[in-house]
């Protein structure tokens, strides 16, 4: 095992992964800009490295400074965690020649699973069901116009290289698709450097349902079951659960098998999430009737990982070290278990009722439901802030992660909402009490879910009596006064 270990990252996930390294005594080293020169995660780590400026171009995506961080504190192996360099092939690279292990997968599975339509063709050579589409090099546009012909509308135009909901069109008619592929273009171009797209059938009613698996370099590799993420907005999640509500035995096994080919066709080794796309064509109550469609595989840690650690038990960053230093995975498939329900919702710095724009400030108050940490617990809270810190606008605007576990679903949700209840965030703008509508909505409790729900149930999500900030802020120090 390491003796030490840099972290490439900041805030909840940095601290996350710093404090599974010391439990198993391995030393860690923190890098931070200047806008994180007090953060939490500088504190949590042994050894702290100024990198850059605050924006993440002059410090978290400066991968030759994280490198002689490393190599200057004497740390043997790098953990990306999410975002930034984790699923960057050339820092990968880089790490390796520089004599450092990357916690992760191969560079080349990297490479592999980087480009949609290019991975797209690698999973149907490996047997892995895809939606129908066209996924070819060829970017003539009357090619892509007579294949969206050929698929039958609606259609869904997607940026090869894109990720965040970036470089997506609808075309639900064909005399609108030229205009529509010419803007998702655009739009690829601007963000990804790449214009090339792929166009597939639009699934209706779609349930997002991902697959956590985990290779090592013995050829081993396993499923941790699923993770249902369907609901999202603006292509983002906001809750996130295992197990998927609703899924049978059969179904579960079937999008396992498919994950763990998916990941052993490009050579993975670590942790990787391969991402379905799930059709309802019998309605919510028919889950016997449910496909599913390989949709991208994330060649890392996923902010959503806890659920699947509240489910089984495990420790999927200790999982991480182990395989990334030699070490075989830790259980076979047959010794997994699922235990209980788990809940996880984001607590963001953000306008629900304003297009969720992000907000920034100070935390002046920050309030946390009692709680405790990793594997099985009633409620954990996942976090890179205390109070009194401010929230910028160079980073994601993500506050922390509430998770909940229950023996069954209908207890973790009553559990996810008293521990919304019970979080108080004076300062700025959030989402908590959007996150207690949506599970409290008919719709959620009685999983009723696919990608589509928050806008679906908009009148009863958004359209709520804001509270007077003054009255906000008194009640909640009230409620302080009288803990």
């Amino acid at each position: 095992m390491f003796k030490k270990i840099l972290i490439a990252n900041r805030g909840e996930i940095a601290c996350r992964v710093a404090a599974t390294a010391r439990r198993l005594g391995i030393q860690t080293v923190a890098v931070y800009s200047d806008a994180d020169a007090q953060a939490k995660h500088v504190a949590a780590c042994d050894e702290a490295v100024h990198i850059g400026g605050s924006a993440p171009k002059d410090s978290y995506l400066r991968w030759e400074r994280i490198l002689q961080a490393a190599q200057a504190t004497g740390a043997q192996a790098i953990h990306p965690g999410y975002g930034f360099l984790s699923e960057n092939e050339d820092f990968a690279q880089a790490c390796q020649a520089a004599g450092l292990v990357f916690i992760g997968p191969p560079a080349s599975a990297i490479r592999a699973m980087g480009l949609k339509a290019e991975s797209k063709q690698l999973m149907e050579k490996a047997g892995v069901p895809l939606v129908p589409g066209y996924h070819g090099a060829d970017q003539d546009p009357a090619l892509l116009q007579r294949e969206a012909d050929r698929i039958g509308y609606p259609v869904l135009i997607k940026a090869s290289a894109g990720g965040g909901g970036k470089g997506m069109r609808l075309v639900e008619r064909r005399e609108d698709f030229a205009a529509a592929l010419a803007s998702c273009q655009r739009e690829a171009i601007n963000s990804f450097g790449n214009d090339a797209v792929l166009v597939e059938k639009y699934v209706l009613r779609p349930r997002h349902i991902e697959i956590q698996v985990f290779g090592d370099t013995q050829g081993n590799c396993v499923y941790l079951f699923e993770r249902d993420c369907s609901v999202q907005r603006r292509h983002q999640k906001v809750l996130e659960e295992a197990p998927a509500p609703g899924m049978t035995e059969a179904l579960r096994a079937k999008m396992g098998a498919a994950a763990v080919a998916a990941a052993q066709a490009v050579g993975y080794v670590g942790a990787g999430t391969v991402e379905f796309i799930v059709e309802q064509p019998g309605g919510y109550d028919a889950p016997d009737a449910m496909q599913f469609y390989f949709m991208e595989m994330n060649t890392r840690l996923q902010v959503e990982h806890p659920v699947t650690e509240a489910i089984t038990g495990e420790d999927l960053v200790e999982w991480q070290l182990r395989v990334a230093a030699g070490q075989p995975l830790p259980k076979r498939q047959d010794e997994l278990k699922i235990i209980g329900h788990a809940i996880e919702a984001r607590i963001c710095a953000e306008n629900p009722d304003n297009g969720f724009l992000p907000a920034i400030g100070t935390l002046q108050v920050y309030r946390k439901p009692a709680c405790s940490s990793f594997a099985i617990s009633d409620v954990r809270v996942d976090d890179g802030v205390r109070e009194g810190d401010a929230i910028s606008p160079f980073y994601d605007s993500m506050i922390a992660k509430l998770i909940v576990r229950g023996d069954t679903r209908a207890q973790a949700l009553a559990r996810l909402d008293a521990a919304l209840a019970q979080t108080q965030i004076v300062g700025l703008a959030t989402n908590v009490q959007f996150l207690r509508h949506v599970v409290r909505s008919t719709a959620f409790a009685g999983a009723q879910l696919d990608t589509a729900l928050i806008e679906r149930e908009k009148a009863a999500l958004f359209d709520q009596q804001p509270v007077p900030t003054a009255l906000a802020v008194a009640a909640t120090v009230a409620q302080l006064l009288q803990a």
